[in-house]
């Protein structure tokens, strides 16, 4: 799917997007009787392998070695995307002092009086953000910075400037540490959810900075932004409580295997398919279709403590963000067929739900 239809499907399905139903099932484990956030889990894992493999067979590369490096690329990209938006408050602070004090200057010049409401400027999320020593160093560590993407800054001021929550905020005369909380929530849910400004900017800094699939991922990077700022407080200082990449090596380890698996058993999964096309020919499959269909069918036949069910519901909710907009009906229906003859040959040995 080219970068320009995928930008429409994101906005004709924005009520109904697939990173939200992916933030709606946020995992957590408790460790040390202290709740640990992650962002990574499965669902996330198995888009990112659907992807790793769409690049694989598309490119030139076709080796385990080359697919699973790539994989761990699109891990570690999508945990610097969640750093970077993170950055952005701090980002957007900085260019709002700087809006106060050009005017400021200018009233100087012009011998006008100026009063400068620091409300948004003083906000104490952001200084937190921007004190972080775990973002900072991660920032430093990555080489990951705004500068490319100033565009999407000053953009987003001059949206934020006429909204009605920013200027009920800045009304307040004292706002609280909530109220603060409760603006940048909509800052990120609301402002920069489906933002073409950042969207734009997005693109620059992935060839900027060396990375891929931030203009794909910010939707789902920007709900767990917001988690990540529901569980501030103030009394934390600038010790935030920030998501881990992974909750444990299971996860990780959950993808390579997957990864590897399918491109083992690749030949022998696109026989099973061929089987189950009814009056169609398997050449005429789209390459997302089938690669979708490859990787579904190497978890229900490998993975057995995994459920048929949730296998076959994270697939379908895949092709349905990812490929064409009937799609998720024909995966559906060849899985099935698929299931039913590896059941009627007795080689299915899934958990049921």
């Amino acid at each position: 799917m080219h970068m320009e239809e995928h930008k429409k499907k994101r906005a004709d399905n924005k009520k109904q997007s697939f990173f939200l139903r992916i933030c709606d099932i946020f995992c957590t484990f408790a460790v040390a009787n202290s709740e640990t956030y992650f962002m990574i889990n499965r669902t996330l894992v198995r888009t990112k392998v659907v992807q790793t493999l769409f690049a694989h067979y598309s490119g030139s590369d076709h080796t385990v070695l080359g697919a699973r490096k790539t994989l761990l690329y699109k891990f570690s990209s999508t945990y610097s995307l969640y750093m970077m938006m993170l950055s952005f408050a701090d980002e957007l602070t900085t260019y709002a002092e700087e809006q106060i004090s050009i005017n400021q200057k200018r009233a100087m010049v012009l011998h006008q009086t100026y009063k400068a409401n620091r409300n948004f400027v003083n906000n104490r999320v952001a200084q937190q953000v921007f004190n972080n020593r775990r973002i900072r160093n991660y920032m430093e560590e990555q080489q990951l910075h705004w500068d490319v993407g100033m565009t999407a800054v000053e953009a987003t001021y001059k949206q934020l400037i006429d909204t009605p929550y920013y200027k009920e905020y800045m009304a307040m005369e004292a706002p609280t540490y909530e109220d603060e909380k409760a603006l940048w929530r909509k800052i990120y849910g609301q402002l920069l959810m489906n933002n073409e400004a950042l969207i734009s900017a997005l693109e620059e800094m992935e060839v900027a900075l060396d990375h891929e699939g931030w203009t794909i991922d910010i939707d789902m990077v920007l709900t767990y932004v917001i988690k990540t700022i529901k569980r501030f407080r103030e009394e934390d200082g600038d010790e935030l409580p920030l998501l881990e990449m992974f909750a444990t090596e299971e996860e990780l380890n959950f993808g390579k295997d997957l990864l590897q698996k399918s491109m083992e058993q690749s030949e022998e999964n696109k026989i099973l398919i061929a089987n189950a096309l009814e009056n169609w020919d398997a050449d005429r499959v789209a390459c997302m279709d089938n690669v979708i269909l490859l990787v579904a069918l190497t978890e229900i036949r490998e993975f057995h403590e995994i459920a048929l069910e949730i296998s076959l519901n994270e697939y379908i909710e895949i092709a349905k963000e990812y490929s064409s907009e009937k799609s998720y009906v024909f995966i559906n229906g060849v899985l099935n067929k698929v299931i039913n003859n590896l059941r009627a040959e007795n080689k299915l040995f899934k958990l049921a739900k």
